[in-house]
């Protein structure tokens, strides 16, 4: 079993006042537990007394149910599986009230850095579509009108059911920062591609998302045929003995089945100040393979004092320090409540950045596969090549990366 993750393995060595957290049961025998396993099949799985819920597709990665005291690994052909587990976001600190209404283009000093304005002179997103994988993203807000309702979806207990808003505020600023229309307040890096909700966070409870419930959401983005999908989502750096178990295999299958169907992956870094290379800790949905990590720079253009960082761990930085974006007036907040826009910090806010240039990239190169959209924006980044461990090829810089394709 040591491919296996249970419920002792997925909290060693961490606090759970992180946001980790095994999942209960998902049906009323409460002996069922859930595991994702990846490797075998399910017939051999069925043969075995599981039960499999859901299949990821092209990944060979399952969700099924079982006794408390299986082990998915005996089956043939299984090479991991763990115990469901949730996460709770990691923010480096609470929102602050913008106190401002009209066109607010001239305080969005992230977008005039990258030269997102500019490069709207060549490409605003239009025709490409960007997941928002998150706590929900609030359609009715003014600069929100390009939400995909229809399309929309939320996966909480390994079930799908119709978008319903923000359970918090955190999607929906993820989202304005990617996509806002700049109807009436704020732009995003990309205000003419369409919003496609994804919440995997609950309306009830404490604010966690189950892994599995991940899993389901990046199936359904592929699916869909999304251009690129955003996590801004996950907590603190695991230690590396997280990074051998089964975990680590069945993300890579499901990030790969991800981006070999078309869809880019792009996922924050981190928000603990942490050398993810150095001592191997890891970040939970960044530090992979076919998916872009995130760090995030400041006003200033230097790295945020809370990003993580690490050579050969970042793909690009972006801003992601006090960013102004939209906001769920229905937030969770008192102080907050009512507000249409608001400024966070985090790697969750320089993450959209980036999948808004990603689909900048595939409106002008349809036809550009997740490598080809990689790799054009880490040529337009501003920086001194790949491997810098505060900033990977560079910061992004939208105008360099568009008219470097036309």
């Amino acid at each position: 079993m040591s491919d296996n993750i249970n419920r002792r393995t997925v909290l060693t060595g961490v606090s759970t006042g992180i946001g980790l957290a095994t999942i209960g049961a998902a049906s009323a025998d409460e002996t069922q537990v859930q595991y994702i396993v990846a490797g075998g099949n399910p017939r051999q799985l069925e043969q075995a007394g599981y039960t499999v819920v859901h299949e990821i597709t092209g990944a060979n990665v399952y969700l099924v149910l079982g006794s408390e005291d299986g082990d998915p690994t005996a089956v043939n052909g299984v090479e991991a599986a763990f115990e469901d587990f949730a996460y709770g976001l990691d923010r480096p600190a609470e929102p602050t009230t913008a106190e401002a209404e009209g066109d607010l283009a001239d305080e969005q000093w992230d977008k005039h850095l990258i030269n997102a304005f500019d490069a709207h002179e060549y490409a605003t997103g239009e025709g490409t579509r960007i997941g928002i994988i998150d706590t929900g993203v609030a359609h009715s807000h003014p600069d929100l009108g390009n939400v995909d309702r229809d399309a929309s979806r939320t996966f909480v207990g390994w079930e799908e059911s119709d978008h319903t808003g923000d359970v918090q505020y955190h999607g929906t600023h993820v989202a304005g920062i990617a996509a806002a229309t700049g109807e009436a307040g704020v732009t995003g890096v990309a205000p003419d591609s369409e919003i496609v909700s994804l919440r995997t966070f609950p309306s009830e409870g404490p604010l966690l998302a189950g892994v599995g419930d991940t899993f389901l959401a990046l199936d359904h983005a592929a699916e869909q045929g999304l251009d690129v999908v955003n996590m801004s989502i996950g907590s603190p750096p695991q230690p590396p003995q997280e990074n051998q178990e089964g975990y680590r295999i069945a993300r890579q299958r499901v990030v790969r089945s991800v981006a070999q169907r078309g869809t880019s992956v792009v996922t924050s870094a981190g928000n603990d100040s942490q050398n993810l290379q150095q001592g191997g800790w890891i970040s939970l949905w960044g530090t992979l393979p076919r998916a872009s990590s995130i760090s995030a720079t400041t006003e200033n253009d230097e790295l945020a004092e809370f990003s993580n960082y690490g050579a050969n761990e970042i793909s690009v930085g972006a801003p992601g320090a006090e960013i102004l974006s939209t906001f769920d007036p229905d937030n969770d907040t008192d102080e907050l409540s009512g507000e249409l826009y608001a400024s966070l910090s985090g790697t969750s806010m320089s993450a959209p950045q980036v999948a808004g240039l990603s689909a900048l990239v595939s409106e002008l190169e349809p036809n550009a596969n997740v490598n080809q959209v990689e790799n054009a924006m880490e040529r337009g980044a501003e920086g001194n090549g790949r491997g810098d461990p505060e900033t990977g090829a560079g910061r992004i810089d939208a105008l360099e990366t568009v008219t470097s394709l036309r």
